[in-house]
């Protein structure tokens, strides 16, 4: 009976374990002339339900890897322009203010 009931919290703790993991990659600061873009994963995987491989590697290879892209890029779809296009979410050309500080 002891070994089931070990054998039952092992796979109880292996189990929550991904559950109750964090969203990798936090929040990542892009230094920009025209204001800082902070971007959250947090809002991006846990507020928009989108899981990792909706951007990685496809958009985005990792912060380090990534290149610096001009709005006039992005309002092409290109970068955040892939997603914030106005339909998928609101558009890069709507509110400097959403992404720029």
């Amino acid at each position: 009976m002891l070994r089931l009931m070990v054998l039952f919290a092992a796979v109880l703790v292996l189990a929550a374990g991904p559950a109750m993991a964090v969203v990798g990659g936090g929040e990542v600061v892009l230094k920009n002339k025209g204001g800082d873009v902070t971007f959250s994963h947090e809002s991006h995987v846990a507020g928009a339900s989108l899981n990792c491989q909706a951007c990685h590697p496809k958009l985005f290879v990792n912060a380090k890897k990534h290149k610096a892209v001009t709005m006039k890029q992005m309002e092409k779809g290109q970068s955040c322009g892939a997603c914030h296009n106005g339909k998928t979410a609101f558009s890069v050309k709507s509110d400097c203010k959403s992404c720029h500080k």
